[in-house]
């Protein structure tokens, strides 16, 4: 079991720096990804399981805090978890030195605020391996095994990791958060994920990673939390 796990090794450049805010600590941590880094309050972020990965402004109507920060020069990408918040910029812009001080005093602002981090209205949150009745016995381990083994591993590095689909023998995911875009990931996927996968379940036999979009289902509710959000305003 060792052996399969030292296939998710954790990148060495873990550097943690402390940013005080009254009692409250934010620890920002280094990720694979070099364009991401993870955001760690030292509170309780989400009140309820599960994690939002926002893409654009647009589809953070339903989060104040990812909101406040795309408005910050250079955020890209803004994934919400239940402890920590890792934020993704832009290739080619900023320098994170110069970024990072607006992130903290964003964060710092919001904390302070008690502001909802997700709308009440929101419903959308990390559901794909909820177990459904018409799920045969292989999708079930599938989905227990990402729940139990791989999505922990993958969210300490500010990330995340969607089940798909299981269809003739191919995997299919969707790489969330600082996973997405990062240099390393197809390797993860392919020597830790798929090795994994087909260690514990054979009938596996590979593993694909799908665009990282928001889903129809996703949309969907996106846009109805709009028309409430547009209707309370209106009123």
């Amino acid at each position: 079991m060792r052996s399969v796990l030292r296939l998710f090794q954790k990148s060495a450049r873990q550097s943690w720096v402390n940013q005080p805010f009254r009692n409250m600590f934010i620890q920002t941590q280094t990720t694979p990804n070099p364009n991401s880094l993870k955001f760690v309050p030292g509170i309780q972020v989400l009140d309820h399981i599960g994690t939002y990965d926002f893409n654009s402004i647009e589809s953070s109507r339903v989060s104040p805090l990812a909101r406040q920060l795309f408005r910050i020069d250079g955020v890209t990408r803004v994934f919400i978890a239940t402890d920590f918040i890792s934020v993704t910029k832009d290739d080619n812009d900023q320098a994170w030195n110069l970024l990072k001080p607006d992130i903290f005093a964003c964060l710092m602002d919001f904390f302070a605020s008690n502001q909802p981090v997700i709308l009440d209205d929101a419903s959308v949150s990390s559901s794909d391996t909820i177990i459904n009745a018409d799920d045969d016995e292989t999708t079930i381990m599938i989905k227990e095994l990402l729940d139990t083994r791989i999505r922990p591993t993958v969210q300490e590095d500010g990330g995340d990791i969607r089940f798909v689909s299981f269809e003739d023998g191919i995997v299919k995911l969707a790489l969330q958060g600082s996973c997405s875009g990062c240099p390393s990931s197809s390797v993860t996927l392919k020597n830790g994920i798929e090795n994994m996968m087909q260690f514990y379940v054979p009938e596996v036999l590979s593993v694909e990673a799908v665009d990282d979009e928001i889903s129809e289902m996703q949309k969907k509710v996106f846009e109805e939390t709009d028309e409430k959000l547009n209707g309370k305003e209106e009123k």
